[in-house]
């Protein structure tokens, strides 16, 4: 048999392999062994297609490979590189802007910030503080001069509800003088 023969065999067994994979996957119950024959027949046939690649073509192998390092050697150098530059120039640039801004603010930024600051405060918060205590101050005492007049009127109210001596004596004099009588009728009875 010549070669081109039997890749083709082994090629039509391999598509025999797999149509059974589909059959057995499409009709046991227990699809996982389908599924697990299929994957093994799968695996086999990339196997086979790779060493059949390189048994016509031996440069492609050579050539995947090359081309394989090649973009990875070439990412990780690039990212490698770009991270070191990144950080270094980085670390350096904002120390020095850091360093600079910092005599800068504190030359000519901070004097005058802290003047304006504590003319603004003072002017702001005294007037604020005058308002808020006037209002709160008059707030509190018309509450409380409220609430006495409010406890004085009860007060005047339970006075006014109360006997006068006047009037509890008459009401003693009327209470004896009624006991009396009902005693008086009582012994006449």
């Amino acid at each position: 048999m010549r070669p081109t023969q039997i890749d083709a065999a082994v090629d039509i067994a391999y598509g025999v392999l797999i149509f059974l994979a589909i059959a057995l996957i499409a009709t046991l119950e227990n699809s996982r062994i389908g599924i697990a024959f299929g994957i093994g027949v799968f695996v086999a046939y990339v196997i086979h297609v790779v060493w059949k690649m390189a048994r016509f073509d031996p440069e492609w192998m050579t050539q995947v490979v090359e081309e394989t390092v090649e973009q990875t050697v070439g990412e990780t150098v690039e990212q490698t590189v770009g991270e070191t530059v990144e950080q270094t120039v980085g670390q350096q640039v904002g120390q020095q802007v850091e360093e600079s801004l910092e005599e800068t603010v504190e030359k000519r930024v901070t004097p005058q910030v802290e003047r304006t600051v504590e003319q603004t405060v003072e002017a702001q918060v005294g007037q604020q503080v005058e308002k808020s205590v006037g209002a709160a101050v008059e707030e509190s005492v018309g509450k409380q001069v409220s609430e006495v007049q409010a406890q004085v009127e009860s007060v005047e109210e339970r006075v006014d509800r109360r006997p006068r001596e006047d009037q509890v004596e008459e009401l003693i004099e009327e209470s004896v003088d009624k006991a009396n009588d009902d005693r008086t009728n009582d012994e006449d009875a």
